[in-house]
């Protein structure tokens, strides 16, 4: 659900030239997935269980890794899915 309190403004970083004129204009709007869409998150089990596994296996308390997924509007248009399919452990180099 939309929660203002929740939302962060974001900013482009500092540059020496810039393409655009970076003074706001118009009203504030909310820019948040879920604001207009329901989400669902569905993750296979397969993929779960091999990132635990690695996560376990790894000394390191910080790893770099990738989850792969597609991400779909329903067919009634009032919802999005994102479907995680696929673990990458990334490489060390």
């Amino acid at each position: 659900r939309f929660a203002p309190e929740r939302m962060v403004p974001f900013s482009f970083p500092l540059s020496k030239r810039a393409l655009w004129d970076p003074v706001p204009m118009g009203d504030v709007i909310g820019s948040h997935v879920t604001y207009y869409r329901n989400p669902k998150l569905l993750m296979l089990e397969k993929t779960l269980r091999l990132a635990y596994r690695h996560a376990k296996q790894n000394e390191k308390r910080s790893l770099s890794c990738f989850l792969l997924g597609t991400l779909a509007v329903d067919e009634d248009g009032e919802g999005i899915t994102l479907t995680i399919d696929r673990f990458d452990p990334g490489r060390e180099v």
